[in-house]
């Protein structure tokens, strides 16, 4: 109730079981629901709905409780079902206008709101923001079979992102970036692979931009063209700055193949290179046209390529709390609905904040200690998601949440993600944090938890407590 569904089925000539609902009950809603109450409103409501589905027009907006009959969701699993998303203060403002007998009452309505989440959920084939419905639901007539779909919302631009082992894409005039190891893989579904550099983070520079940059124009590239970037976070990175920059900007459509991708980077349109002197100094935000996340794609990963990615999940699932924390911290690591939910999670923080103003920040946590220890060993030791897992104990300890710590420590070291670095001076890591790409003024700001669901940004730590903190990553 109150996700505007009525107003997207009116926008895409559809049909409301609402408004059919009360054309068989021959008064409002209101009136009835107040003269029989709710269970004989649900009898003639499952009814209606059933018949309509049975009838099968090509958009239908149900009623928010009509999902509470098994029979209606039985009756969904023959059809495509979006959910359109939003937030409870949002619903409340929407529904509590409209006279609604169940939208009397804020704190019933938003204790329904949680109750009725899981169901939604568990139904959705389609993920939409409420803000984007018409441009979301349009785009569900590509949707292949036994395929999901979370519609990404952003400030400069909204896109599709494809979850599911039929989403290969096969856009014409493509530019193919991958690295050598996916091209062996998976060359045969690409077709024409552009160009295929070396595997890892030491690809990340600018003489691999300008390689690519001059195999788009040897090429006969245009803007009009696509640049397809399937593999890691390396990959989508330095395929995503290519494409933000080559004639001012062309697409970009991504397929990860790694863990670390298909749970964080390949979202948001974050691109960049690495200097020298830090990670992903030289950048630009340049969203992508499309993301196909192809599960399967992650069993052909070696073993500690794919175990790295788990500190990534956990991260996320630390930022997001609740329903995804649980399944995490029960054992839930990068199975598809995990992975989806990660993505879900980090896709609702872009579409609030697209440029880092402030709650995409926390998409940083445990990341600045993270890419200091990646600067400080050269790139060459540590897997970017290894050097998560230990900037995630490193942050827990600046938050003062040693509890926690030890629970994070706990399931990444059963992940097989090392609690320890050899052969680092904590001194040059600490230092290293100082060129955090997010410093503005003097100081670095970290990410802080003050437990799962309650992550903030902004916060400056002392110098000494962060030492220990480092130090305390050594053996």
């Amino acid at each position: 109730m109150g996700a505007g569904k009525s107003t997207a089925a009116r926008a895409l000539a559809g049909a409301d079981s609402d408004a059919l609902v009360e054309a068989e009950l021959g008064c409002s809603i209101e009136a009835f629901f107040d003269r029989e109450g709710e269970a004989a409103f649900r009898e003639v409501e499952e009814r209606v709905v059933c018949e309509l589905l049975d009838r099968a027009p090509e958009v239908v907006s149900l009623g928010g409780g009509a999902v509470l009959s098994e029979r209606v969701r039985a009756a969904l699993r023959e059809h495509t079902v979006a959910l359109l998303e939003v937030d409870a203060e949002t619903a409340w403002a929407r529904a509590a206008k409209s006279g609604r007998p169940l939208a009397r009452d804020r704190e019933a309505f938003e204790r329904r709101f949680a109750e009725r989440l899981g169901i939604y959920e568990s139904l959705a084939d389609a993920f939409v923001p409420s803000a984007d419905a018409a441009a979301g639901i349009a785009a569900l007539g590509a949707l292949p079979a036994g395929a999901r779909m979370v519609w990404a919302r952003a400030a400069s631009g909204s896109y599709p992102v494809w979850f599911g082992e039929t989403v290969w894409p096969q856009p014409e005039r493509a530019f193919v970036l991958t690295d050598e190891s996916v091209a062996r893989l998976y060359g045969h579904r690409l077709g024409t692979i552009g160009m295929a550099i070396a595997p890892g983070e030491g690809s990340k520079t600018l003489a691999s931009a300008q390689a690519v940059w001059e195999a788009l124009a040897a090429a006969g590239h245009t803007r009009a063209d696509t640049l397809l970037a399937v593999g890691g976070g390396v990959v989508g990175d330095l395929g995503g700055f290519c494409a933000a920059t080559y004639q001012r900007g062309m697409p970009v459509v991504h397929v990860p193949t790694t863990v670390v991708a298909q749970v964080d980077s390949a979202y948001g349109g974050k691109t960049g290179i690495d200097l020298p002197q830090a990670k992903n100094y030289v950048g630009a935000y340049h969203q992508p046209a499309a993301v196909h996340v192809v599960p399967a794609t992650l069993e052909t990963l070696p073993a500690r390529e794919r175990a790295a990615g788990y500190a990534e999940v956990l991260k996320t699932a630390l930022i997001a709390g609740g329903s995804l924390w649980d399944a995490v911290r029960g054992g839930a690591r990068d199975d598809p609905g995990t992975v989806l939910a990660c993505a879900r999670t980090k896709l609702a923080i872009v579409a609030a904040d697209e440029r880092d103003a402030g709650l995409r920040q926390v998409l940083n946590l445990g990341h600045t200690v993270a890419h200091a220890l990646e600067t400080v060993t050269g790139y060459r030791r540590l897997l970017h998601g290894e050097a998560v897992a230990l900037g995630l104990l490193a942050a827990l300890r600046l938050s003062g949440q040693d509890a926690l710590r030890d629970e994070v420590a706990e399931l990444l070291a059963g992940a097989g993600l090392p609690l320890s670095v050899s052969g680092v001076e904590p001194a040059a890591v600490a230092h290293a944090t100082h060129m955090d790409k997010k410093r503005l003024g003097e100081r670095v700001p970290f990410v802080l938890v003050e437990a799962p669901g309650a992550v903030t940004p902004g916060h400056l730590v002392d110098d000494h407590d962060l030492l220990l903190a480092v130090q305390e990553l050594l053996p």
